[in-house]
């Protein structure tokens, strides 16, 4: 399997990410249709966005377009892989950061967790999620190749996380009832502070 090289330390401006409240972020991306070096470069800028913000995903609605790529840092710091990791672990997590291109999930298992998530476009804004534990990936690479491999732990999570961007759903909408009144007041705020950022854009 070939993968384009996406080294830690390029340089690459990052991108302003949109904030909860942007159309954006509730609008179904399309599918990319050829790898072009206008492509690479823009997921050049996603990783440098990511890492900025000291996020471990970021889709690319979240920087503004609305196209099915994603860039997924999962890697622990000690590179030590947890025990029984999946496949997708071992392959991927060496590699990171990595930039998915038309990646989907389908869960292959009915056991679920529960984990508190976090966004960078749902920013001081936590609660938990319910996910399948485990999910088949399968995406696409920037040099076209396409593979299928089976993820589980944060991995997968943040793959569910991110690839649910990509059709304009956010992790707020997956809440309990309790969780969604609790964060209602700060959703609210959000919406406020991405509608003043559209108009000072626009001004």
């Amino acid at each position: 399997m070939n993968w384009h090289e996406m080294p830690l330390n390029f340089n690459a401006s990052p991108l302003q990410v949109c904030i909860y409240g942007a159309p954006v972020l509730r609008r179904k991306s399309v599918e990319v249709s050829a790898i072009t070096p206008e492509l690479r470069e823009f997921a050049r800028r996603m990783i440098a966005t990511m890492h900025r913000d000291r996020g471990i995903g970021l889709a690319a609605p979240q920087v503004g377009r609305s196209i099915r790529v994603i860039a997924i840092h999962t890697r622990s710091d000690d590179g030590v892989f947890r025990p029984n990791a999946s496949p997708g672990e071992r392959l991927l997590e060496p590699l990171m950061p990595v930039i998915l291109v038309n990646p989907r999930v389908v869960p292959i298992t009915e056991t679920t967790g529960v984990y508190e998530e976090g966004c960078l476009s749902v920013p001081g804004i936590h609660a938990d999620v319910v996910r399948p534990t485990g999910v088949i990936l399968e995406a696409m690479t920037l040099d076209g190749e396409s593979f299928r491999i089976e993820c589980t732990g944060l991995l997968a999570r943040c793959l569910q996380h991110e690839i649910d961007h990509l059709d304009g759903v956010l992790f707020v909408d997956r809440i309990s009832e309790d969780d969604a009144r609790r964060i209602a007041p700060g959703l609210r705020a959000l919406k406020k502070r991405a509608r003043r950022e559209r108009l000072l854009r626009t001004a």
